[in-house]
């Protein structure tokens, strides 16, 4: 195995480039993100404390980044220490896309902790161009200066042209209203807080407010709505009280649901509608990442400690990932999910031909109607026999004794 990974690891750039040039066609859009995946142990060369997608505290992980084309499918997947920055994996991926997949008119879609300042000046000194979106204080500067006017989010997809790029708003009702009432379920939260620490003075009379004070004051900071929350003592009653500032809340609910998505692409090469379509493709790279790591695949746990078996193991997993995009599209027609396509093949088997006891080939006797329908969808053809290699079963108990002998 750790040979293979060797070679996997050595070959990575190859495989990958041989299936570039087996597309057929395709858009000149490259989709791009990053994960983190944890580790469970402590000696892994890439292992580093950083921010982790899991939800992992306390643990090690590997930065992983994915290119894909933009139906989705993965074309190249590289291996980062945990520590790593997303904008700092982004300049190896201008030099994969300009010297081996094609380079000219390329363009680059990424989310906004991705495409920043200096990633947009490293993607115009390659002749690239990108699509990414704007964070919420560049929204507002924006705003101040008077680029673009809150009327604009109310006019469904709306578009501003500058000198060197393109700004395309919207405002997603959904996501709105989903933060108001995020904002809400905060403000109960520390009401509630409240009424126990008024609860708790009533109870015990040496009690300090001051503590009590700064306990709710330190909530609401946490909870972030300080900003519009007040929270003061009412000496007379020994209670706590809570003001709510509502011009200040207005403000902060102003841009809910707002989005600003920049290109540098000419309005003919694009439209605005194709422009936001293509960054809501992004999505197509966070459900690669979901296959690969929690549900079709399992890219966890990592059991191997070199930097070249990790990229390897990472090589793996996308590699994979890849067969089941295709066995998808070509079990689409039967109304199956790939998983369930999968275990219905799981009752393929071969019976063994022997000869004096001794084994001279696995005879694959023919397939059930149901296990030939989705032989034939996948264009798979099963040979009548296999020879026999002798396979190697490696058990708890039977690999530390192979080891050993080694």
């Amino acid at each position: 195995m750790y040979e293979n990974l060797d070679w996997l690891a050595e070959q990575q750039e190859v495989v990958e480039d041989r299936m570039w040039r087996s597309r057929e066609g395709g858009s000149p859009l490259f989709l791009y993100d990053v994960t983190s995946s944890y580790l469970e142990g402590t000696q892994n060369e890439l292992a580093a404390f950083g921010y982790s997608r899991d939800g992992k505290r306390g643990k090690p992980q590997i930065v992983i980044g994915l290119l894909c084309d933009a139906e989705g499918d993965a074309l190249s997947i590289e291996v980062f220490e945990g520590n790593t920055p997303d904008a700092r994996t982004f300049a190896s991926q201008i030099r994969k896309v300009a010297a081996r997949f094609g380079g000219g008119p390329v363009t680059f879609v990424g989310d906004r902790g991705m495409i920043r300042g200096p990633q947009i000046e490293e993607l115009g000194q390659a002749g690239l161009h990108y699509i990414t979106a704007i964070t919420k204080p560049q929204i507002e500067a924006l705003l101040r200066q008077g680029t673009i006017q809150m009327d604009l989010f109310d006019q469904g997809l709306a578009e501003i042209c500058g000198e060197a790029e393109r700004y395309v708003l919207r405002r997603n009702p959904v996501r709105a209203a989903e933060i108001a009432a995020c904002r809400e379920d905060k403000l109960s939260a520390l009401r509630r807080r409240l009424e126990d620490r008024n609860a708790y003075l009533a109870r015990h009379p040496r009690a300090r407010l001051s503590v009590a004070l700064r306990d709710l004051r330190a909530r609401a900071q946490q909870l972030g709505i300080a900003d519009w929350v007040a929270l003061d003592v009412e000496e007379q009653t020994r209670r706590l009280r809570l003001r709510v500032d509502e011009a200040t809340r207005d403000e902060a609910a102003r841009l809910d649901g707002c989005y600003v998505l920049k290109t540098d692409l000419p309005r003919g090469a694009l439209d605005k509608e194709t422009v936001h379509a293509r960054y809501k493709d992004l999505a197509l790279v966070e459900q690669a990442f979901r296959a690969m790591k929690t549900t079709a695949l399992e890219m966890r746990p990592v059991h191997v400690r070199l930097a070249a078996h990790t990229r390897g193991h990472a090589f793996v997993v996308m590699l994979a990932y890849r067969i089941l995009r295709e066995l998808a599209r070509r079990w689409a027609h039967l109304d199956l999910r790939p998983q369930e396509a999968l275990n219905e093949l799981a009752a393929l088997c071969s019976t063994e031909i022997l000869e004096n006891g001794c084994p001279l080939c696995c005879q694959i006797p023919q397939p059930r109607p149901p296990v030939r329908r989705l032989l034939q969808a996948a264009r798979v053809r099963l040979p009548e026999a296999l020879p026999c290699g002798g396979a190697i079963v490696a058990t708890k108990k039977t690999l530390p004794e192979r080891r050993k002998k080694r």
